[in-house]
């Protein structure tokens, strides 16, 4: 690794390693107007959400790094203390990076952005139209981060009105589905992800009671060469190990599984794991144990870990606990 102190850097290299290294980062496309009612609107990635009583938000517009100026946000929530945040999706990233250009003070970002004002209900900034995430807030306080070039300004704001569409609601119309909403986040350089698709996946959070966690792991499944940190930390976030009675007891349904010719039973073994069929798999690895096959271990470890990114914990505890029955 490379070992660097601040000290030693310049405020752009600096910048540049928060930006690459602190990513994705939420952008917060925040809309004020000026004491004579012009507005702005500008995005802003040095931004997040700091708690919910009262429902509380920040973001820093941070002096530039050519030569400190700051952008009309800056003042304008100074001045008149109301602004409005909106979510960034991918259907309006390109007009959202065009309203991040360093117009003229006084210059409409709407009007160069092609992005459509619409009228707040307790602020007199506007908000976003085509944003389905739109927060109206009111700003509590300012922490400055510094005085030159490429300091921070912490604006902290309190949530007075959210509007959402309620297309990106899931089923129950309770929670926002990620999926609906679409985000995008910023990264460094040019680069954006883009929260949809493949890109978001499931974590579940630690158990209401204490996970065993990992030191309580068995010593062999610690050991494996198939099961990575993130498959040990899964299986560490359960309350109870399985017993033996239990272990023994899944594997006898598992072996009413018809795995394929017994004379290609590794052949089998790789058709199933492509198409992700970890039963299957494990049904194919438990005929390899019982003819003290050399890659047995390895073949169930892998249905195992199959078994984990699917969120089958209780599946990839037994099989992997099996390997040592």
């Amino acid at each position: 690794m490379k070992h660097i102190e601040t000290k030693d850097l310049s405020v752009a290299e600096a910048f540049s390693f928060l930006l690459a290294g602190v990513s994705p980062r939420p952008i917060a496309l925040v809309a004020t107007v000026s004491e004579k009612g012009n507005r702005n609107l500008a995005p802003f990635s040095f931004f997040n959400t700091f708690g919910a009583n009262p429902p509380t938000v920040a973001f820093s517009p941070s002096a530039r790094i050519r030569d400190g100026s700051r952008k009309d946000t800056y003042y304008n929530l100074k001045q008149v203390g109301e602004c409005t945040i909106q979510a960034v999706t991918y259907d309006m990233v390109e007009q959202v990076n065009l309203a991040s250009t360093w117009y003229e003070p006084g210059v409409d970002e709407f009007v160069k952005s092609g992005l459509t004002p619409i009228a707040s209900d307790l602020v007199r900034p506007p908000r976003v139209k085509e944003s389905p995430f739109q927060m109206e807030c009111v700003l509590d306080r300012v922490i400055p981060l510094g005085d030159g070039k490429g300091s921070g300004n912490l604006m902290i704001c309190r949530v007075l009105k959210f509007h959402i569409a309620e297309d990106i609601f899931a089923a129950g119309g309770k929670s926002i589905d990620p999926q609906r909403l679409d985000l995008v986040g910023r990264n460094g350089g040019d680069f954006y992800t883009r929260a949809q698709g493949s890109a978001l996946f499931e974590v579940e959070k630690p158990l209401v009671t204490k996970g065993i966690g990992y030191d309580q792991l068995p010593p062999h499944i610690k050991a494996s060469h198939v099961f990575t940190a993130n498959n040990l930390a899964k299986l560490g976030n359960t309350e109870k190990i399985p017993t033996k009675k239990e272990v023994m007891e899944f594997i006898k349904e598992i072996e009413r599984i018809k795995p394929g010719k017994e004379s290609d039973l590794l052949g089998a073994f790789e058709r199933y794991r492509r198409v992700g069929e970890y039963r299957h798999m494990l049904a194919v690895a438990v005929c390899l144990k019982k003819e003290n096959h050399p890659l047995a271990g390895q073949k169930i470890e892998t249905a195992a870990k199959e078994a984990l990114e699917k969120n089958d914990r209780d599946f990839a505890w037994k099989a992997a606990l099996y390997v040592e029955f």
